[in-house]
């Protein structure tokens, strides 16, 4: 199967397929035992204001959406206060809500989500991506892992610490 992935900003048309996805991803994590996502984050107003701030991304697969992220740039104040290190101090794309639609899930989309944000990074002259994770998102850490990110330490999110990870791309 050839199918084609592209990485495009989400429009407000696409509102109601990403709350979808991230409702799909929301169960799976409850079902995987995990309390990310478990307390009303990230809702339908957390898209609308990605979408409206530009934060919103969609990995398609031959136009259909298969993934959600926001990337955000130079912008995450809880990664100000890191209890490690990050690798830099220069321009970053933080990635935030990864969500996978359930019929595309187990076939490498957020891999190919990271390659196609490592891709836009490097295009868009930024030195690294950073990215955080919730101790039990074990697929999360594993792919972090395999794509090449480095463990920094722990920054504290509204709902918990997190593991921060980064990636230098230039």
């Amino acid at each position: 199967m050839n199918s084609e992935t592209k990485l495009r900003k989400a429009e407000i048309e696409d509102r109601d397929v990403i709350w979808e996805i991230i409702q799909q991803s929301i169960e799976r994590r409850k079902q995987d035992g995990s309390t990310q996502w478990q307390n009303g984050y990230p809702n339908i107003g957390t898209v609308e204001s990605d979408i409206a701030k530009g934060f919103a991304y969609v990995l398609t697969v031959d136009k259909e959406i298969a993934v959600y992220a926001a990337l955000i740039l130079n912008d995450e104040p809880a990664y100000s206060t890191i209890e490690g290190a990050w690798l830099s101090d220069g321009e970053f794309v933080v990635v935030h809500r990864v969500a996978v639609d359930g019929k595309f899930a187990g076939q490498g989309m957020v891999k190919k989500l990271f390659d196609h944000i490592e891709d836009f990074t490097r295009s868009h002259g930024i030195q690294s991506i950073k990215v955080d994770t919730n101790y039990d998102n074990i697929a999360m850490l594993k792919i972090l892992e395999s794509k090449g990110y480095s463990y920094c330490g722990e920054v504290l999110l509204a709902d918990g610490m997190r593991k921060a990870y980064e990636k230098i791309i230039i």
